[in-house]
């Protein structure tokens, strides 16, 4: 049976009613023998009167019944059909732009639509729209295009609204941050049995892939703003192209190996442990006292520690092969359920409540 996250997780995860949860679960009320998706707007339940299933088709054997409300079988992708419908015409037209009353008239409710939107992507649709077509400038800009062309092309209905909504992003005008050879981060949004996955890519390689639900991601992008030097916007890249295929085949059990090309900043020491890590063979484990000894820092376990948890490339970089000297479990910032699934996926044997490695 699929694996679902810990009953306190998803407890949590139903209280804030988190997108990112979709489809890791569902939501069993013992007193109304109903079943529930995460994201049900319906009041939740005492806790004593919740149970969870991993599946669907789990809550119907327990004899629970779907929710009319959220209708738990009616769909099975994370999103609901019209935000995919939504973010593939933005990706398609990047420069027109979907008002509020366009999609009033699409029968959406601009709140919903802003509300999901921040609670999956981390910005608004209109946010969203404007980061695209913003993007979609720059990489005119890089190529060439004089600004007024770029303006033009992108949808701004003037230069002085084009150079203001350039400045807000990268805190100068074009002519000049492009001068200075500054190069936006790019950023998209991937879906994985374990939840939505945010990645950023530079020119060169990938930089961050976390779980939407971190809580530390928020102040991974501000530091990853000033590390870069560059704004994130939202977009598309043979990297994160790259990115998205081999995670799909990681998850599908078809690959164990990653070949997208990186673009991690950190100490020298932060650098050492991050390539260590990715020497950790699939289907095996590590202690933080191995992976000292193998760097050649014997007394740095502690140090280890750290640098782990600031590996910002989760799965790729895998700091959830690195274990406890007694095979347990120890801390991960995608959460130990996920730790846990990951191990398991990769074939490590599990003894007990120990990982024998």
């Amino acid at each position: 049976m699929r694996r679902m996250p810990p009953e306190d997780v998803c407890y949590e995860a139903i209280v804030r009613r988190d997108p990112t949860f979709e489809g890791l679960f569902f939501t069993c009320v013992k007193t109304t023998g109903i079943f529930c998706r995460p994201t049900c707007k319906a009041k939740p339940a005492l806790r004593k009167n919740l149970e969870f299933a991993p599946t669907a088709q789990a809550a119907l054997s327990a004899g629970y019944r779907a929710c009319k409300m959220c209708k738990p079988l009616d769909a099975n992708a994370p999103r609901p059909e019209w935000m995919d419908e939504l973010l593939a015409e933005v990706r398609q037209k990047p420069n027109a732009r979907i008002a509020d009353s366009e999609l009033t008239k699409r029968g959406l409710d601009p709140a919903t639509v802003r509300r999901r939107f921040k609670a999956e992507l981390g910005m608004t649709f209109q946010a969203y729209q404007r980061s695209v077509r913003l993007g979609g400038a720059v990489r005119q800009l890089r190529k060439g295009a004089g600004e007024m062309q770029t303006a033009l092309a992108s949808g701004y209905e003037s230069m002085s609204g084009f150079r203001e909504a350039f400045a807000r992003v990268f805190g100068d005008a074009p002519g000049r941050t492009m001068k200075n050879g500054v190069r936006p981060l790019v950023a998209d949004w991937l879906t994985s049995p374990l939840g939505t996955m945010l990645a950023v890519a530079s020119d060169t390689g990938l930089c961050l892939l976390e779980f939407m639900d971190r809580r530390a991601l928020e102040n991974e992008l501000i530091r990853m703003r000033k590390r870069f030097g560059a704004p994130i916007v939202a977009g598309a890249s043979t990297v994160l192209d790259q990115t998205k295929r081999e995670m799909g085949e990681y998850f599908e059990g078809e690959r164990k190996d990653f070949g997208v090309p990186l673009d991690l900043r950190g100490s020298e020491f932060q650098l050492k442990v991050w390539n260590a890590l990715r020497e950790i063979p699939y289907g095996r484990t590590e202690s933080y006292g191995q992976m000292a000894r193998r760097i050649g820092k014997p007394s740095a376990v502690r140090a280890i520690g750290r640098a782990n948890g600031t590996n910002q490339v989760a799965v790729i970089v895998p700091c959830h092969r690195v274990i406890g000297a007694d095979g347990t479990l120890t801390g991960y910032g995608g959460g130990l359920w996920r730790k846990e699934w990951l191990l398991e996926r990769e074939g490590v044997r599990k003894e007990g409540e120990l990982f024998v490695g």
